[in-house]
């Protein structure tokens, strides 16, 4: 049997990277992502795109370092004129706006190359509950399958929640 598969997205990488932050949200965010990593990657194939490791070297040069050291052992995904078809679709539809293209080609890439996961912490274009319906939508009219979930870290724990429990 083989793994689910997860397009890693920017946003996880820096968070995993980055000094711990001294805004309470940011760093449980941070703290999340660091158990997910350590503690849930393997069960996953994890790939990222080209866009993923040129979004991560902007910025400060250690911070970048960082970032590269994680994702240069990430299997690359190829960025198709059909994934920017796609990605152009989703703008023109105005499911994304504008000034989130970037975002709309994250979800592309994980749609076309059929991906069970797009693992993010971008929660206003991507991890948007508002937007999967129209993005599955749009994306089934085009002739393509089932719709990676849009999730962040915490959503695939497993259970696993961090020393949090339930009654």
């Amino acid at each position: 049997m083989t793994q689910p598969t997860i397009y890693i997205e920017t946003s996880v990488i820096s968070y995993l990277t980055a000094r711990l932050s001294n805004d309470l949200v940011i760093a449980g965010h941070q703290k999340l992502t660091s158990d997910w990593w350590e503690q849930r990657r393997v069960d996953f194939e994890l790939y990222t795109s080209q866009l993923v490791t040129q979004e991560a070297r902007r910025g400060d040069s250690q911070a970048a370092e960082n970032r590269w050291q994680i994702l240069q052992h990430l299997p690359l995904l190829p960025i198709t004129k059909e994934i920017f078809e796609l990605a152009d679709d989703f703008m023109q539809k105005r499911i994304l706006p504008v000034q989130a293209h970037t975002d709309a080609l994250h979800i592309a890439v994980a749609i076309f190359h059929d991906i069970d996961y797009l693992l993010t912490w971008n929660c206003r274009h991507i991890a948007n509950a508002e937007i999967h319906r129209q993005i599955a939508k749009l994306s089934f009219q085009q002739g393509y399958g089932e719709m990676p979930i849009l999730c962040t870290p915490y959503e695939l724990m497993g259970g696993k929640l961090c020393g949090l429990t339930t009654l």
